[in-house]
């Protein structure tokens, strides 16, 4: 318990907008493999971080920039005893596409990052200068941070919109995938009922075994994980419209509120209780102070 409590968390959401930023040290805690519906662009600030993404092991050290497509699978976890530090900033894929296409005087695609981790210090200190204006709290300075965060990232990748492990992309038709769109459709439509592995299987038309092969190499994660982060984000949705954890928590298919709190945990480093909070700009931890995270 002394241990984890070195590990803290903390979490802001920019008024008036959907931009959010989480800053953490972690010493044990290890993300468990999941994604998000933004894109996230962070900067590790001490120590060293490891983690895997399209199917390779990536560290990321200090000074370096990480940028994960939306719904892009990944985990992460210190890579030695000493932790790492770092902040990360989630930034919504309209909000990047409005962006590029008012630099550029025309509509754009969504930009796809070709690498998850960059060695690029003008593009690092255009985040921290957004973090640290998100923090803050004033609405103008964060759009303008946003902007030239955004300026800097994309400089280092070309404008494509092909999204290999998007949610809600429609993959082209092959052997089995026909199957696993209709998986796909069902987990979507009732993710928050308890779905057996034999289901799907009959629903997809092949062997469980074929399904998970098929379902892992074509989202990047397990069917039972698909239907979790599904969950997850819908129970911060429900948070950010003021439900309660625990309301949120039934709401989603989560067994109860402890549940929620310890996948949130493990997929996002933070409570539901701590997002909530920074949603209706309340205060969360204060600076210096550990917060244990759920095992």
């Amino acid at each position: 318990m002394e241990k984890r409590a070195r590990d803290w968390a903390r979490y802001w959401r920019a008024p008036g907008s959907s931009i959010e930023v989480m800053r953490a040290h972690f010493e044990t805690h290890r993300y468990h493999r999941h994604s998000h519906d933004t894109y996230s662009f962070g900067v590790t600030e001490s120590g060293a971080q490891t983690f895997n993404c399209r199917g390779a092991k990536r560290t990321s050290a200090a000074g370096m920039v990480m940028a994960f497509n939306p719904d892009e699978p990944h985990d992460g976890h210190a890579t030695d005893a000493l932790g790492f530090t770092y902040s990360i900033v989630y930034i919504r894929d309209a909000e990047v596409i409005e962006i590029l296409g008012d630099q550029r005087g025309r509509r754009t695609g969504s930009p796809l990052f070709a690498e998850p981790v960059m060695h690029d210090r003008a593009a690092a200190d255009a985040l921290r200068r957004l973090s640290a204006a998100v923090a803050g709290g004033q609405r103008l300075v964060v759009e303008e941070a946003r902007d030239a965060a955004i300026r800097a990232l994309v400089r280092r990748t070309p404008l494509r919109t092909s999204m290999a492990f998007a949610l809600d992309a429609q993959p082209e038709v092959g052997r089995h995938d026909a199957g696993v769109l209709r998986v796909r459709d069902l987990l979507r439509a009732e993710y928050a009922r308890e779905i057996g592995a034999d289901e799907l299987s009959v629903l997809a038309g092949c062997s469980r075994f074929a399904l998970y092969r098929a379902f892992v190499a074509e989202y990047g994660m397990s069917p039972g994980d698909y239907q979790r982060q599904l969950r997850l984000r819908a129970a911060r949705a429900l948070l950010a419209d003021g439900l309660s954890p625990a309301e949120a928590a039934a709401e989603t298919g989560f067994t109860d509120q402890a549940h929620l709190t310890r996948w949130f945990g493990r997929c996002y480093g933070i409570t539901p209780a701590c997002y909530r909070a920074a949603v209706f700009g309340q205060a969360s931890e204060p600076a210096g102070r550990s917060r244990a995270l759920p095992a």
